[in-house]
């Protein structure tokens, strides 16, 4: 749906500038006669032509605001991105014991099992085996 919207908008956007440079300039300025008035004759020079132009930059202005709203509304539904510390646990201040429920070990292995990558408690690692000492011996 954003795609969509997203290629409307820049539709609009390039009509809007292709009005826009087709609208016919009354300011006082160096123009395409030279000097300012003279006898240009351009592709829009009625005024029920000038009025069409004017009124189809006012349509295709709330139509760009419209779409341009659109798109910001849609931006705030689906890209708020999530703190990683609102989910973790809290730590506990030196000296005092890790909350109660099992959760215990730093901010990385928590970050690590909310991801999944490790499970909740982890079984601790079993001791090595006792294996008798190795004594030198002489050829």
């Amino acid at each position: 749906m954003q795609t969509v919207l997203i290629i409307v908008h820049l539709i609009i956007v390039l009509a809007l500038i292709g009005v826009v440079l087709l609208q016919r300039s009354e300011g006082g300025g160096m123009g395409l006669g030279g000097g300012g008035g003279g006898g240009v004759s351009g592709f829009m020079t009625g005024r029920g032509q000038a009025n069409a132009l004017t009124r189809t930059t006012a349509i295709l202005g709330g139509l760009f605001f419209l779409t341009s709203l659109a798109l910001t509304i849609m931006a705030g539904y689906h890209g708020a991105p999530r703190s990683i510390i609102d989910g973790a646990s809290p730590v506990a201040p030196a000296g005092q014991q890790a909350p109660a429920g099992g959760q215990g070990g730093n901010v990385l292995e928590q970050l690590q099992r909310m991801q999944g990558d490790q499970p909740a408690n982890p079984a601790p690692a079993p001791a090595p085996a006792p294996t008798a000492p190795q004594v030198p011996q002489s050829q």
